[in-house]
């Protein structure tokens, strides 16, 4: 019997890359909605900041469990799912709930990804941006 074991976030992590994504979103002036996942895409912590729009609450939980379940940011499926590409119509898969814009990205450590960051309430670059800032939080602290 082989079982294979696999590491996740747990509350502390997610308090860390809340932290992070806020601290950010606050220098950029845009309120943020943010979700942080383990590894299989399951929600382990949430933030709507004051302001954060009421539509990006399951967005933002989505783009952080596209990117864990998927292993991918959410950006990189952008160009892929667009008409005449190879994964055309990929965001309609597992019920909707797989987003192709900016603002989800995997968490790894050593080279093993133990979770995701969702962030959605700005634009595009604006989310993909405070997510960034999540992991760079997580990696100092």
């Amino acid at each position: 019997m082989s079982v294979r074991t696999t590491s996740n976030l747990d509350l502390n992590d997610a308090g860390r890359l809340l932290e992070g994504a806020r601290s950010r979103s606050a220098e950029i002036g845009v309120p943020m909605c943010i979700a942080i996942t383990d590894a299989a895409g399951n929600l382990i912590a949430f933030e709507r900041m004051d302001g954060g729009k009421i539509t990006s609450i399951t967005i933002a939980i989505d783009k952080a469990y596209t990117a864990a379940a998927a292993k991918k940011a959410t950006h990189e499926y952008g160009a892929a799912s667009q008409p005449g590409a190879p994964a055309y119509g990929i965001n309609s898969a597992i019920g909707g709930r797989l987003m192709v814009v900016g603002g989800g990205l995997p968490v790894t450590v050593s080279g093993e990804v133990v979770g995701a960051v969702g962030v959605s309430s700005g634009t595009p670059d604006q989310d993909r941006e405070v997510a960034q800032a999540a992991l760079d939080h997580f990696g100092r602290t």
